[in-house]
């Protein structure tokens, strides 16, 4: 005998019972309410009564809500974090945004002559000076950057990139340099070994069928021991020599000293790079510059015009929101405004962290948690600067009346999510990254979580 179909609860007296979700789209709701009953009419399983299909829904549709972008809290101690949505934006640049994304704009209008205009030309002219470079461009992320380089440059007869085997890095997220090689219709020409490419091994392989030379910056892992690798100087020297194009991937994009900001090593800038002979440099926005999700293009002026005149360019460029915000973030670094939630957080003093952290548990008392100071180590992450590790303070947490586990879930699921991290059987907070505007905010879901 076949399961009770009658059993089936109505679409409409599910949809009254779950009207706790008002904040979805009631079409997300219904479809999601449509789906279980169809999955429960065709399924093998037992129909539950009306009390468990409510949950179930109800489960589904929390989760669902919970992908929403929201305000986190970063105890992580990571400052440039992939899965928080890499580096913090100045809040300047919020305002910008405002204004642009609510009125009309002048996009693609020159507003001298009343006519259509050049998209972007502001943000390009600030750009080639930031990077002291003859021209510059944006598209929507440093791969997208390499792809339309690789596209311009990879012509048939002329192919071939040559790059160190070395380089042949993993930039994230699975996202490999030979395939986005590769995928550019490009042939790779690799050169040295793992740990050994020299300047011979780069003009040995240059040809007729050379469309460049590439060069990837090691900026998210770092070789030691018995390593040697041309420098870009000598690159450029042998590039210009055979007429090739030599393009650098930066990848991480500090555009000023980081070692100025805190005690991290120094990242290489644009400028420094165009300065020894670089045709093109290719750069993260959202990395150590501290903008949103770009990717920079600077370098030789006619090169920058070929690539815009690709018609592949057209997918790839920046909307205005980001040209926004990209305008905003440049013109700081021209007038020597270095407001940037990234850099800040780099020199806050630990003694200033320190303060902070007395003054939360200063108001932590009574939990069901033992609580306690410590000192830790931040990192810059996004594939950035993989040596450097700066001193910082946590909040330690040891709660009596649940797993780690379950306290990171319940930090995580709290009204303003909190993500910290677990070692040495503590959960703990990293100050660094917790913005000092937020620590009432901590405070409080930590009391929530601990309840």
């Amino acid at each position: 005998m076949g399961k009770d179909l009658s059993r089936l609860p109505a679409i409409e007296k599910l949809l009254q019972a779950l009207e706790a979700h008002e904040s979805l789209p009631r079409p997300v709701v219904v479809a999601a309410v449509r789906g279980e009953i169809e999955r429960l009419r065709s399924g093998e399983e037992e129909i539950p009564d009306f009390g468990e299909v409510v949950k179930l829904i109800d489960a589904n549709l929390a989760g669902l809500a919970r992908t929403r972008l929201v305000a986190v809290i970063n105890g992580t101690g990571v400052l440039i974090h992939t899965n928080l949505g890499r580096s913090p934006l100045p809040e300047r640049t919020a305002e910008k945004l405002t204004a642009i994304a609510t009125s009309y704009n002048n996009l693609e209008l020159d507003l001298n002559t009343g006519e259509r205009g050049k998209r972007a030309g502001f943000l390009e002219e600030c750009l080639a000076h930031l990077c002291q470079a003859e021209a510059a461009t944006s598209v929507n992320n440093c791969a997208s950057a390499l792809v339309i380089i690789l596209r311009h440059l990879v012509r048939e007869g002329r192919h071939r990139v040559i790059i160190s085997r070395s380089q042949l890095v993993e930039i994230g997220g699975g996202f490999r340099i030979p395939d986005i090689l590769l995928a550019s219709g490009a042939t790779l020409h690799e050169v040295g070994t793992t740990n050994k490419t020299t300047l011979a091994d780069y003009r040995g392989a240059i040809s007729e069928e050379t469309a460049m030379i590439l060069k990837v910056h090691q900026s998210n892992f770092f070789m030691g021991g018995f390593v040697e690798n041309a420098q870009t100087s000598e690159l450029a020297e042998l590039a210009k020599k055979h007429n090739v194009p030599f393009c650098e991937d930066l990848g991480s994009g500090a555009v000023v000293n980081t070692e100025d900001f805190g005690p991290v090593e120094h990242e290489p800038t644009p400028a420094e790079i165009i300065a020894q002979g670089v045709d093109l440099v290719c750069f993260s926005g959202d990395k150590l510059l501290g903008g949103p999700q770009a990717g920079i293009i600077a370098g030789r002026a006619n090169l920058i015009a070929g690539i815009k005149k690709e018609p592949f360019y057209r997918a790839l460029r920046c909307d205005k929101l980001i040209l926004s915000m990209l305008e905003e973030m440049t013109t700081g670094y021209l007038e020597d405004n270095t407001d940037v939630p990234l850099l800040s957080m780099l020199s806050i003093p630990v003694e200033t962290l320190r303060e902070r952290a007395e003054k939360i548990l200063a108001g932590l008392d009574g939990l069901p948690a033992k609580i306690t100071i410590g000192e830790s180590e931040s990192r810059i992450g996004g594939g950035t600067m993989p040596r450097s590790a700066i001193a910082s303070v946590t909040l330690d947490i040891e709660p009596e009346k649940m797993s780690l586990t379950a306290l990171a879930r319940r930090l995580r699921l709290g009204e303003v999510p909190v993500m910290g991290y677990v070692a040495d059987k503590l959960y703990r907070i990293d100050l660094r990254t917790v913005f000092a505007r937020q620590d009432e905010s901590l405070a409080g879901a930590i009391r929530s979580a601990l309840s």
